[in-house]
């Protein structure tokens, strides 16, 4: 899809202002143009200057923000996390009475 727009400014805010959030493409020779992209595209996956379908797989997690998913990227760090449920137990180990050897 191709939506003409008058500035690069404007071409972030038609961009963010969707539901979805899977990724992004920039194609421009202006590296403020680019870095603009970095800083305010919020996507899960940002391509500068490339073709935009595809993650490299192996090479580059995968995954959106919004309605794209949760922001975690599948193959990245703490992607396991998803599939844990935290416990914490504390136990006061220095009550009265406390006999580590007694098996009841």
């Amino acid at each position: 899809a191709v939506h003409r727009v008058k500035s690069s400014d404007a071409a972030l805010e038609v961009a963010t202002a969707t539901e979805f959030a899977l990724t992004g493409a920039v194609f421009s020779r202006s590296p403020a143009h680019l870095e603009l992209a970095r800083q305010k595209f919020r996507v899960g996956n940002l391509y500068l200057n490339r073709g935009s379908t595809g993650a490299l797989v192996e090479r580059q997690p995968f995954g959106g923000f919004q309605m794209s998913g949760i922001g975690t990227k599948a193959g990245a760090p703490g992607y396991l996390l998803l599939f844990v449920d935290p416990r914490f137990v504390t136990e006061n180990t220095m009550r009265r009475g406390f006999t580590p050897d007694l098996d009841n």
